[in-house]
């Protein structure tokens, strides 16, 4: 026996197995002695794919095809899926209204974009006090950007810091 062979034949512990041939056909439940040696006859490998059925389901394939095929899936799959990114602004509660446009146009081109936003108001000192001026910053981003957001959540406190997630509203 090869050692390939050893590698995935020999973890096979259980007495029968249901088996399927290297083309895909079924050839019922089988010794596992001899769904090992059907394999061995065709230079393929004995490969368990649902080890919790009753019996286990055995494949005969070439166990480094099938493992690159595997492979091939996960990057397919990656590539597919589409990252979200979150950027973040920082403000204060005592901002200017220049300042406020400012940013709230960043906070507009990172949408376009297609991240989220955390919009974040920094308390300093004794601004801690006066949290709702915070509320009113936030709420005033969410005026200037109109009716093109979803708020993903809601302004919180985060010990020193305030803020909300914002994402752009899909299209549909």
């Amino acid at each position: 026996m090869a050692t390939k062979d050893l590698r995935i034949n020999d973890v096979i512990r259980v007495r029968e197995v249901r088996l399927i041939d290297d083309e895909g056909e079924q050839l019922g439940v089988v010794p596992t002695l001899k769904a090992k040696e059907l394999a061995d006859e065709k230079g393929l490998d004995l490969v368990e794919i649902a080890p919790n059925a009753d019996p286990p389901v055995c494949k005969i394939l070439d166990y480094g095809k099938y493992k690159f095929e595997l492979e091939k899936k996960n990057r397919e799959n990656k590539k597919k899926q589409k990252l979200q990114e979150l950027k973040e602004i920082r403000m204060q509660p005592k901002i200017d209204t220049h300042d406020l446009e400012f940013k709230t146009k960043h906070v507009r081109d990172f949408l376009d974009k297609g991240a989220k936003v955390k919009v974040t108001i920094r308390f300093r000192g004794r601004e801690l006090a006066h949290t709702d001026r915070g509320r009113v910053v936030l709420f005033k981003v969410l005026d200037l950007l109109e009716r093109d957001v979803t708020v993903d959540r809601q302004p919180a406190m985060e010990g020193r810091f305030m803020s909300m997630i914002i994402s752009a509203k899909t299209k549909k």
